[in-house]
């Protein structure tokens, strides 16, 4: 679908990618009061198209990518470029990828059995060597996948097609890994011959995936045009030309999509709804998704270290009017930072629903906030920090609503904009966090790896705990999550997940406001494409084009 005229004038720029992986500030306008949404009518995927297009403008509203390695980045634009030894469907469930067939030789050996029919964007053939590469790739300590691979022994070519890999411990967890950015298939020869600028404008890529891209379609501040891979093993998809660009800006977007200049986009903001609903060029899909707005603390001192704080501070937020007000209407109540798409399709459902359904639902309880706050002993007479990134217009009613709550139970907080540089580096420099209390974000889960993001938060530093700012330590935590990741079957590993649960998710480590739904924006003359949160981790636009 060609388009031009506005696209070429529109505000383009990025934004600071926070919280754990691709987990950026959207705009979002006041509530209009609308209906909330019935979950059983989300929709995960739209019917494959039946026609070719030409060109289909998409706009990635977290802004443009530093780098398109999945080992360094989180962008809807990589899965349909380097695709995954694993394929995550729409639903969160799992099926084989390039790796036809992976199977548990014993509890610590893991062999890969490869496709034949797979070649990279040049016609070079996938081999057992490329897989080695790329799975080596994740356990630099610099890959954003590193966690996954942390109980891996050695990784060894075993055959033409075929690749084992040796752990030191049962691992519950990295199979899924496999079909997120963890088990991205890339080229040695180009990635070696690349060397540190495999990813950029500059070094490119070469992948096996089903749209692939040719030398100067990326232009740094503009766009990223990507090409069909016609020899895609799964079929050349029906869109010929994907084109990328970067409008971050709310209104800007939403004035672009509903007049048909752009075609396409994920994470639309919620304020725009009802200009979404109605007439215009396209439709609002709203499918089911991982995300969830939260804040938690960001210092391990101080009253925002204490979980009695945090606890009062859940009590005193309403949860249905922060849906209305911040996601108008499109989200939902959640107990905790998994929710149940997560795990939905796991082996173990049952138990990890279960556990789920146990907790207490949020409620509102000024009273018991207040004597929380007495009971904690903590000296409250100073204001806190919520720390939130500048001109998120959703982030702003975040804050906005948490300093109301705060007042009405005798907290004072204080509300700190920050530049997405300066808001971005707080996530990996201790320094950046001297003076905050709070830090609100909204983060997503990637792949069905239900114990992975908790562990972010409530684990030792030294055993995957990167955002544990507040130094949380529970031994009986630590214990049961260890046991369910290297748990020799889905039950055990369940069993063991939700007995941490049931410790940590009263603590409050971070204070759920909601879960948000995936939303997208698409043209009326156009269907195919994933539209729940397996986006980040599978090609959703393979099956996209004409209807």
């Amino acid at each position: 679908m060609k388009r031009s005229g506005l696209v070429a004038g529109l505000a383009l720029g990025t934004a600071a990618l926070f919280a754990v992986t691709a987990c950026a500030p959207r705009e979002g306008g006041a509530s209009q009061n609308r209906a909330s949404v019935d979950e059983a009518q989300l929709v995960a995927s739209l019917p494959a198209a039946e026609n070719p297009v030409d060109e289909i403008v998409w706009s990635v509203v977290e802004g443009e990518p530093a780098t398109l390695d999945p080992g360094s980045s989180a962008t809807v634009i990589i899965p349909n470029l380097c695709e995954n030894l694993m394929q995550l469907q729409p639903d969160f469930s799992i099926e084989p990828g390039v790796a036809q067939k992976a199977e548990w030789v014993d509890p610590v050996t893991l062999k890969l059995t490869l496709r034949d029919d797979v070649t990279f964007w040049d016609g070079t053939p996938l081999t057992a060597d490329d897989v080695v590469y790329s799975l080596q790739r994740g356990q630099n300590p610099a890959s954003q996948w590193y966690a996954a691979f942390v109980l891996v022994s050695g990784i060894e070519k075993t055959g033409d097609l075929e690749v084992t890999i040796r752990f030191n411990a049962p691992d519950s967890t990295f199979l899924d890994s496999l079909a997120g950015g963890g088990g991205a298939v890339m080229s040695k020869a180009y990635g070696e011959q690349a060397g540190p600028s495999l990813g950029t404008s500059e070094g490119g890529l070469m992948c096996t995936g089903p749209y692939q891209l040719e030398s100067g379609g990326w232009k740094p501040g503009s766009e990223i045009v990507t090409t069909a891979n016609e020899s895609y093993w799964g079929g050349a998809p029906l869109v010929q030309t994907l084109k990328y660009v970067f409008v971050t800006d709310g209104s800007t977007l939403t004035t672009a999509l509903t007049e048909g200049e752009i075609d396409g986009a994920f994470n639309v903001p919620p304020g725009s709804r009802g200009a979404f609903e109605g007439d215009g060029a396209g439709s609002l899909i709203v499918g089911p998704s991982t995300a969830s707005f939260s804040f938690g603390p960001a210092t391990a001192e101080g009253p925002a270290a204490s979980p009695a704080i945090r606890q009062a501070l859940s009590l005193a937020i309403d949860r249905e009017k922060y849906i209305d007000t911040v996601l108008n209407g499109l989200g939902e109540v959640q107990k905790t930072i998994v929710p149940p798409f997560t795990f939905n399709q796991t082996e173990a459902s049952e138990i990890y629903q279960a556990g789920y359904d146990e907790l207490a639902a949020p409620e509102v309880d000024l009273e018991g906030a207040k004597q929380l706050i007495a009971d904690s002993g903590e000296d409250v007479s100073a204001p806190l920090v919520v720390a939130i990134p500048a001109g998120a217009k959703e982030f702003q009613q975040t804050a906005a609503i948490i300093q109301s709550a705060g007042k009405s139970i005798g907290l004072d907080i204080e509300i700190n904009e920050m530049q997405p540089a300066d808001f971005g580096a707080m996530f990996y420099d201790p320094g950046a966090r001297d003076g905050i209390d709070f830090v609100a974000t909204q983060g997503y889960i990637e792949t069905p790896t239900v114990g992975g993001y908790p562990s972010l938060f409530m684990m030792p530093e030294d055993r995957g705990g990167v955002f544990n700012w507040s130094r949380y330590s529970n031994d009986e935590v630590t214990a049961h999550m260890e046991a369910s990741r290297t748990a020799a079957d889905p039950q055990t590993a369940a069993e063991e997940f939700v007995a941490a649960q049931r410790i940590f998710a009263p603590d409050q480590l971070q204070v759920t406001l909601a879960g948000s739904y995936q939303l997208t924006y698409l043209s009326d003359e156009l269907t195919g494409a994933t539209t729940s949160i397996a986006i980040y981790s599978s090609p959703w636009a393979l099956h996209l084009g004409g209807k």
